[in-house]
Protein backbone atom coordinates (compact mmCIF):
# COMPACT_ATOMS: atom_id res chain seq x y z
CA UNK A 1 0.00 0.00 0.00
CA UNK A 2 1.49 3.41 -0.99
CA UNK A 3 1.22 6.18 1.42
CA UNK A 4 -0.93 9.26 0.04
CA UNK A 5 0.83 12.33 -1.35
CA UNK A 6 0.56 15.49 0.59
CA UNK A 7 -1.05 18.24 -1.13
CA UNK A 8 -0.23 21.67 0.04
CA UNK A 9 -0.72 25.08 -0.92
CA UNK A 10 2.35 27.69 -0.33
CA UNK A 11 1.75 31.52 -0.91
CA UNK A 12 3.02 34.58 0.15
CA UNK A 13 -0.48 36.89 0.78
CA UNK A 14 -0.14 40.81 1.79
CA UNK A 15 -2.58 41.86 4.43
CA UNK A 16 -5.29 42.85 1.74
CA UNK A 17 -5.53 39.38 0.45
CA UNK A 18 -2.87 40.81 -3.02
CA UNK A 19 -0.34 37.97 -4.19
CA UNK A 20 0.73 39.89 -7.29
CA UNK A 21 0.58 42.74 -9.90
CA UNK A 22 1.44 42.53 -13.60
CA UNK A 23 2.68 38.89 -13.40
CA UNK A 24 5.07 39.53 -10.65
CA UNK A 25 5.34 39.30 -6.57
CA UNK A 26 5.58 42.68 -5.47
CA UNK A 27 8.19 41.81 -3.00
CA UNK A 28 11.36 40.47 -1.84
CA UNK A 29 11.26 38.42 1.41
CA UNK A 30 15.07 36.08 1.10
CA UNK A 31 13.98 33.96 4.53
CA UNK A 32 10.55 33.34 2.39
CA UNK A 33 12.22 31.96 -0.54
CA UNK A 34 14.51 29.98 1.07
CA UNK A 35 11.64 28.46 3.19
CA UNK A 36 10.13 27.67 -0.69
CA UNK A 37 13.42 26.24 -1.79
CA UNK A 38 13.66 24.00 1.55
CA UNK A 39 10.13 23.00 1.26
CA UNK A 40 9.75 22.24 -2.60
CA UNK A 41 13.06 20.86 -3.22
CA UNK A 42 12.75 16.89 -4.03
CA UNK A 43 9.02 17.45 -4.74
CA UNK A 44 6.46 18.27 -7.40
CA UNK A 45 5.36 21.59 -7.86
CA UNK A 46 2.18 22.99 -9.56
CA UNK A 47 1.70 26.06 -10.94
CA UNK A 48 -0.85 27.77 -13.59
CA UNK A 49 1.00 29.16 -17.25
CA UNK A 50 1.43 32.67 -15.98
CA UNK A 51 3.01 31.61 -12.71
CA UNK A 52 5.39 29.66 -14.87
CA UNK A 53 6.15 32.24 -17.24
CA UNK A 54 6.61 35.04 -14.26
CA UNK A 55 9.31 32.69 -12.89
CA UNK A 56 10.77 32.45 -16.39
CA UNK A 57 11.85 28.88 -16.32
CA UNK A 58 11.67 25.66 -14.78
CA UNK A 59 12.58 25.51 -10.97
CA UNK A 60 15.39 23.11 -10.04
CA UNK A 61 15.35 20.38 -8.18
CA UNK A 62 11.97 19.55 -8.58
CA UNK A 63 9.72 18.40 -10.85
CA UNK A 64 7.65 21.50 -12.41
CA UNK A 65 4.22 21.42 -13.56
CA UNK A 66 2.40 23.57 -15.64
CA UNK A 67 -1.16 23.94 -15.99
CA UNK A 68 -2.57 25.60 -18.75
CA UNK A 69 -5.62 25.83 -21.52
CA UNK A 70 -3.19 26.67 -24.43
CA UNK A 71 -2.63 24.15 -26.94
CA UNK A 72 0.82 22.92 -27.86
CA UNK A 73 2.16 25.16 -24.80
CA UNK A 74 5.94 24.24 -24.32
CA UNK A 75 7.56 25.07 -21.03
CA UNK A 76 11.07 23.46 -21.37
CA UNK A 77 12.17 20.87 -18.28
CA UNK A 78 8.25 20.88 -17.21
CA UNK A 79 5.03 18.96 -17.91
CA UNK A 80 2.34 20.52 -19.17
CA UNK A 81 -1.16 19.34 -18.47
CA UNK A 82 -4.51 20.54 -19.01
CA UNK A 83 -6.33 20.83 -16.05
CA UNK A 84 -5.89 19.89 -12.02
CA UNK A 85 -6.58 16.93 -12.18
CA UNK A 86 -4.48 16.16 -14.86
CA UNK A 87 -1.34 17.88 -12.87
CA UNK A 88 -1.77 16.06 -9.34
CA UNK A 89 -1.50 12.76 -12.06
CA UNK A 90 1.43 13.83 -13.60
CA UNK A 91 3.48 13.75 -9.96
CA UNK A 92 6.27 11.35 -9.13
CA UNK A 93 3.82 9.31 -6.40
CA UNK A 94 7.25 9.45 -4.01
CA UNK A 95 6.96 12.81 -4.18
CA UNK A 96 4.55 15.47 -2.22
CA UNK A 97 2.75 18.10 -3.88
CA UNK A 98 2.95 22.15 -3.59
CA UNK A 99 0.49 24.41 -5.36
CA UNK A 100 2.21 27.63 -6.05
CA UNK A 101 0.24 30.00 -7.70
CA UNK A 102 -1.76 31.64 -9.22
CA UNK A 103 -4.83 32.72 -8.07
CA UNK A 104 -7.21 30.45 -10.24
CA UNK A 105 -5.15 27.28 -9.34
CA UNK A 106 -4.89 28.59 -5.59
CA UNK A 107 -9.14 28.76 -5.44
CA UNK A 108 -9.09 24.84 -7.59
CA UNK A 109 -6.47 23.92 -4.84
CA UNK A 110 -8.43 24.61 -1.48
CA UNK A 111 -10.83 21.94 -2.31
CA UNK A 112 -8.25 19.29 -2.68
CA UNK A 113 -5.28 20.35 -0.08
CA UNK A 114 -3.92 18.81 3.04
CA UNK A 115 -1.96 21.71 4.06
CA UNK A 116 -1.42 25.30 3.45
CA UNK A 117 1.90 27.20 4.37
CA UNK A 118 0.77 30.83 3.99
CA UNK A 119 3.40 33.99 3.78
CA UNK A 120 1.93 36.88 5.53
CA UNK A 121 3.62 40.31 4.69
CA UNK A 122 3.08 42.75 6.92
CA UNK A 123 1.55 45.53 4.77
CA UNK A 124 -1.04 46.41 2.27
CA UNK A 125 0.00 46.52 -1.46
CA UNK A 126 -1.85 48.02 -4.98
CA UNK A 127 -1.93 44.43 -6.61
CA UNK A 128 -4.03 42.79 -9.77
CA UNK A 129 -4.63 39.16 -8.27
CA UNK A 130 -5.56 38.08 -4.69
CA UNK A 131 -5.68 34.67 -3.14
CA UNK A 132 -9.11 33.29 -2.88
CA UNK A 133 -11.27 33.64 0.03
CA UNK A 134 -10.60 30.69 2.49
CA UNK A 135 -13.01 29.06 4.64
CA UNK A 136 -11.09 29.05 8.20
CA UNK A 137 -13.49 26.73 9.94
CA UNK A 138 -12.03 24.07 7.99
CA UNK A 139 -8.27 24.81 8.43
CA UNK A 140 -6.46 24.46 11.45
CA UNK A 141 -3.11 26.70 12.46
CA UNK A 142 -0.11 24.37 13.72
CA UNK A 143 2.85 26.57 13.13
CA UNK A 144 3.89 29.84 12.77
CA UNK A 145 6.93 31.67 12.56
CA UNK A 146 7.60 35.82 12.87
CA UNK A 147 10.44 37.66 10.98
CA UNK A 148 11.01 41.27 11.47
CA UNK A 149 11.57 44.13 9.14
CA UNK A 150 15.33 44.50 8.39
CA UNK A 151 18.60 45.16 6.86
CA UNK A 152 17.06 42.10 4.08
CA UNK A 153 13.82 42.36 4.45
CA UNK A 154 11.34 45.70 3.78
CA UNK A 155 8.55 44.03 5.38
CA UNK A 156 7.69 42.05 8.56
CA UNK A 157 6.00 38.81 8.21
CA UNK A 158 5.24 35.76 8.98
CA UNK A 159 5.25 31.76 8.17
CA UNK A 160 2.44 30.11 9.14
CA UNK A 161 1.26 26.55 8.79
CA UNK A 162 -2.15 24.67 8.78
CA UNK A 163 -3.32 21.63 8.24
CA UNK A 164 -6.91 20.86 6.40
CA UNK A 165 -9.51 19.56 9.17
CA UNK A 166 -12.87 19.27 7.61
Amino acid sequence: MTQKQTISIIAAVAENGVIGKDNQLIWHLPEDLKFFKRLTSGNSIIMGRKTYESIGKALPKRTNIVITRKKDYEAPSCKVVGSFTAAIEAAPENENIFIIGGATIYKVALNHSDKMYLTRVKAEFDGDVSFPEIDWDEWKLVGKQNYEKDEKHDYAFCIEEYDFVA
